[in-house]
């Protein structure tokens, strides 16, 4: 694995390795020509990530963002996405009041979205607390997906998601779990009932952003749907360190 990539870094990326990589992070990640040089320093890209979330909004942990790294190049090295596709993280260990989704442009280094989004109604109340890849659950489901395709449906634009884990989240294109928007996911509703409203089962978004959202991360890019589930935790397989 190290071997294979340092071909790559070598061979066709040489010129930009030089010191200038640790100057400013726009200069460290103007394109994903990069990525594979941190590849093998999840801990680093870690670190440099973090620093680009807003303080004044609710944070991830950053061991749910090292976890999140680490699947992302498990997913490159098994050829399932390409480099350099954003990725989305919906951190489930959070309230529904928290700005709990991120999408993180990986070619700049940059967080593109940060948002509410909905967990299912039979997860949990405020708090999502139990998961499930059942049909007729109305549970989320933890793990890594692959964005599908678009289409009109009842909640007017939706993404479709496959699962990638199996046991974990593999039935969500049967089950219909999809990303859309809807009312309930916003402002105005927590301040009514002191969380938001739930769906039955998908990662729901407000109706003011979910387009942009939507056509932002469509098409075989990465979601990973973090919750502090033990048996997950150590089971999955895009979990482990590379190498």
């Amino acid at each position: 694995m190290k071997r294979i990539w340092c071909i790559i870094i070598l061979s066709l990326f040489g010129p930009l390795l030089s010191p200038k990589i640790h100057s400013s992070s726009e200069e460290r990640f103007s394109n994903a020509s990069i990525l594979p040089k941190y590849a093998e320093d999840i801990n680093y890209l870690t670190e440099l990530i973090f620093d680009e979330f807003d303080e004044s909004k609710p944070s991830p942990q950053k061991s749910m963002l090292e976890k999140a790294l680490t699947g992302y190049f498990n997913l490159i090295e098994q050829g399932a996405i390409a480099t350099g596709r954003p990725l989305t993280i919906i951190d489930f260990s959070m309230p529904s009041t928290d700005d709990r989704l991120w999408v993180i442009d990986m070619e700049k280094m940059k967080i593109h979205f940060q948002s509410l989004v909905a967990h299912g109604r039979n997860s949990g109340e405020n708090l999502a607390k139990n998961f499930s890849n059942q049909h007729s659950s109305y549970m989320s489901s933890v793990g890594f997906y692959l964005t599908g395709e678009t289409y009109q449906g009842n909640h007017g634009y939706s993404l479709r998601l496959d699962g990638l884990e199996k046991g974990f989240n593999d039935q969500a294109r049967s089950r219909a779990i999809v990303i859309h928007g809807a009312d309930y996911v916003d402002e105005k509703f927590i301040s009514t009932t002191g969380r938001l409203g739930r769906s039955l089962g998908c990662p729901a978004l407000p109706m003011d952003t979910h387009e942009e959202i939507i056509n932002v991360i469509k098409e075989k890019s990465p979601l990973f749907i973090y919750a502090e589930v033990p048996e997950y935790l150590a089971k999955s397989p895009l979990l482990k360190p590379l190498g």
